[in-house]
C-alpha cells in the first residue's frame, strides 16, 4: 500500500492549477459549480483575491480552500470554496485545510469566519459543525454558518 504524501501550502496555486482542480471537482458542488459560475473566471478571482489553502499530491492540486480575509474593518473572513478531488475524499484533507484556514484567520487577528453551504450537503455541514461553525441563517437553499475565532 502506497503512503499518500500530501504537501500543504498557502497561496502558491496559479489560476491554471485552480482551473484544473475546480473542473475535476465541479460535479461535487451542489448545484454543480459550472451551473452557477464561469469556472475560468472564478479561478482567476480566487487566485487574485483570496488566500488559498492547498493540498498537493504529486504536484497536483488535490484539495483547496479559498477564503477572503479582506474585511479588516469587521475582522471577518469568508470561505468561498472548499473542494477535494474525488480520489482524495475521506483522507482528512478538508479537515486539515480547514484547520489551516482557521489558524491563518487567528494569526491575522480576525474575529470570525463565515461560509455558506447548500442545505442538502450534510457531509460538509457536519465537517463545519465539528469545527465549531454554527448556523446563523437559512436563505433559499443555503445555510449560512459562522465560527468565532
Amino acid at each position: 500500500m502506497d503512503l499518500l504524501v500530501i504537501d500543504y501550502k498557502i497561496k502558491t496555486a496559479d489560476a491554471a492549477s485552480v482551473l484544473v482542480h475546480l473542473n475535476k471537482c465541479k460535479d461535487n458542488f451542489m448545484p454543480a459549480l459550472d451551473k452557477i459560475v464561469d469556472i475560468r473566471e472564478y479561478s482567476k478571482k480566487i487566485v487574485e483575491n483570496s488566500i488559498t489553502f492547498e493540498a498537493w499530491v504529486n504536484n497536483n492540486l488535490a484539495g483547496l480552500i479559498a477564503a477572503y480575509f479582506n474585511d479588516k474593518k469587521n475582522q471577518s473572513g469568508f470561505i468561498t470554496n472548499i473542494s477535494i478531488v474525488n480520489e482524495y475524499t475521506g483522507k482528512g484533507l478538508a479537515l486539515e485545510l480547514l484547520k489551516n484556514c482557521i489558524a491563518y484567520g487567528k494569526q491575522k487577528k480576525f474575529k470570525e469566519i463565515h461560509l455558506e453551504v447548500f442545505h442538502e450537503n450534510k457531509h460538509a455541514i457536519r465537517l463545519y459543525q465539528k469545527n465549531d461553525f454554527y448556523q446563523t441563517a437559512v436563505k433559499d437553499d443555503f445555510v449560512f454558518m459562522k465560527k468565532i475565532l
